[in-house]
């Protein structure tokens, strides 16, 4: 595979509400063959008040969604250790940045938060500010 582009809250959001930054982005990723994945607790924390069921559940179904796994929380309670940050307010973050440092690379993030990932990412991890 050509990479993967992983997709934060914000991300996820914006791809339900139809931003066209991410619309472009996703399309562009997509046309290259890039995986574009996301974790299912982020399924749950983008917004989707405004968004029609219909629309979501199309969105999800154009994106690999990533199981929070047993081994995937190991992975991202190192991150989370190593960096000396809470779970409480980074966890989401860690599985995001777990998933992003165990995906065929190059690898890239569209994230609101760019300092926390890339600091939970590591430098072989391009993040991107959306």
């Amino acid at each position: 595979m050509p990479g993967t582009l992983v997709l934060d809250c914000e991300g996820l959001s914006k791809l339900y509400l139809k931003d066209r930054g991410l619309l472009a982005l996703v399309q562009a990723a997509t046309e290259e063959g890039i995986r574009v994945v996301t974790a299912a607790m982020t399924t749950l924390e983008a917004d989707y008040e405004r968004v029609h069921p219909a629309r979501i559940a199309w969105v999800l179904s154009r994106i690999d969604i990533c199981d929070v796994t047993k081994e995937l929380t190991a992975q991202a309670a190192v991150l989370l250790r190593n960096q000396r940050l809470h779970g409480h307010k980074y966890a989401i973050g860690a599985v995001l940045a777990a998933i992003a440092r165990s995906s065929p690379s190059p690898v890239s993030v569209a994230t609101s938060d760019p300092e926390d990932l890339a600091q939970l990412c590591g430098p072989a991890v391009e993040i991107i500010t959306v």
